[in-house]
């Protein structure tokens, strides 16, 4: 048990008999007394989200996890395949499980599995990822990188702002967890 002061993003918790992660967390002092933390909470068995506030003494339970980095193989009906590059052991995630990074997921790229035990409770994409642009508006000849920015839809369905020169067939890198452009790879 740890209190809840003690608390961090990402972080995942024991919260009412449910496996919670800790997606927002924002820390209050009480000019007496002791403070509060409230926090946002993401239900790993639901799907659901729910706001609480802690007492910044409140115990709360962390619960250990492991996490396994696995190589997305493909997706079957409505299940989605991974495997371990060390063991070559395939998992199959439904679509409840992927559904956050679903924009994200590309055969062949690797990523973060936690594990509860033997049970699967989440999936964390690369920090970074290289994608294709399939379509966007055609790039304007001399224009080079300003502040405005056009639609671009990528290999995976992400729509995200991308410079004017940018063109169909570019490959570039995106940052996973802002969902933004960050560099023309090439």
């Amino acid at each position: 048990m740890i209190s809840a002061a003690q608390m961090r993003v990402g972080m995942i918790i024991n919260y009412n008999g449910s496996l919670c992660r800790v997606t927002s967390l924002l820390r209050q002092a009480v000019g007496r007394g002791s403070g509060k933390v409230v926090t946002k909470l993401k239900n790993l068995q639901t799907g659901s989200n729910v706001e609480h506030r802690f007492r910044s003494d409140e115990k709360v339970e962390p619960v250990r996890i492991e996490s396994l980095v696995m190589e997305y193989l493909y997706t079957s009906s409505a299940e989605y395949v991974f495997m371990n590059t060390e063991n070559y052991e395939q998992i199959s995630l439904n679509e409840e499980m992927v559904q956050d990074i679903k924009d994200y997921l590309l055969p062949n790229a690797k990523y973060t599995i936690e594990f509860n035990g033997e049970n699967p409770i989440g999936i964390l994409p690369p920090r970074t990822l290289d994608l294709k642009i399939v379509e966007t508006e055609p790039g304007i000849k001399g224009a080079t990188a300003s502040a405005s920015m056009k639609p671009a839809t990528l290999e995976t369905g992400l729509v995200v702002g991308v410079p004017p020169f940018v063109e169909v067939g570019t490959v570039i890198r995106i940052d996973t967890s802002e969902k933004k452009y960050l560099e023309r790879v090439s």
